[in-house]
């Protein structure tokens, strides 16, 4: 069984968006409720961006996203949360092979520098080829964008099912033209570019996640916490 270790990737990339009133980058509960999870199953947990920083998101900052214990753990910086995500390597500083399992957390921004992070995306790639679990959420998807199967050489989630953040709801939020001018691909086209099979909920913002093998992703900010598990329940079936 591939070692009880789980890297969450998280963006380093920032931009204004909702025309110079936000700014995007990681989107905190994305990254701290899979923590959690993880944590709690007993996964020691590393964070790492490509470039050992990261923005935190002004949307994801706000109370409809975090809230109670989750607030209170974003505002202690002696958290090990804290600790692990303000203390970050570079990517490219880590031994891949030491990781069962890869959670790609995200935000907008994750458009921007997930689909040219060669370091993350040379984990992710580590992480599969050794028999672990391969996981994203949200805008997560876009690392999948040069991610190979190393046995096939064939992008990883060709012929995959999968979810991520939908086109309806870039659209909701009035932001497209905005992503567009960021030169960003939205994670349903780039699941079709690559021969995946994308799914979404009926609704935008409900909680919902794929099981795919080992691939396992989640469609929203709502959907961490149950994408965490159900990465878990994959691996302890490994």
């Amino acid at each position: 069984m591939p070692a009880r270790k789980a890297l969450i990737a998280v963006t380093s990339a920032s931009a204004p968006l909702f025309n110079g009133a936000e700014t995007t980058g990681l989107f905190i509960v994305e990254a701290l409720h899979p923590y959690k999870a993880l944590t709690a199953a007993g996964f020691d947990v590393d964070l790492a961006s490509e470039t050992g920083s990261y923005t935190p998101d002004w949307l994801s900052q706000q109370p409809d996203f975090l809230n109670g214990e989750d607030l209170a753990i974003w505002n202690d910086l002696t958290s090990s949360f804290r600790q692990k995500l303000d203390n970050m390597r570079p990517a490219a500083q880590l031994d891949a092979s030491q990781y069962g399992l890869f959670f790609a957390s995200a935000g907008h921004a994750a458009l921007i520098d997930y689909p040219t992070a060669s370091a993350l995306q040379g984990i992710a790639e580590t992480v599969w080829a050794n028999g672990g679990v391969v996981s994203s959420v949200c805008h997560g998807p876009a690392i999948f964008a040069n991610l190979k199967d190393t046995e096939t050489g064939e992008p990883l989630i060709k012929g995959k099912k999968l979810t991520g953040f939908t086109t309806e709801a870039e659209s909701t939020m009035g932001i497209m033209g905005e992503l567009r001018g960021l030169g960003a691909e939205m994670v349903q086209e780039l699941a079709e570019r690559l021969g995946a099979k994308y799914e979404r909920s009926a609704g935008i913002w409900d909680d919902f996640h794929v099981v795919d093998g080992r691939l396992v992703t989640g469609q929203n900010p709502a959907s961490s916490t149950s994408t965490a598990r159900a990465a878990i329940e994959v691996f302890e079936k490994l």
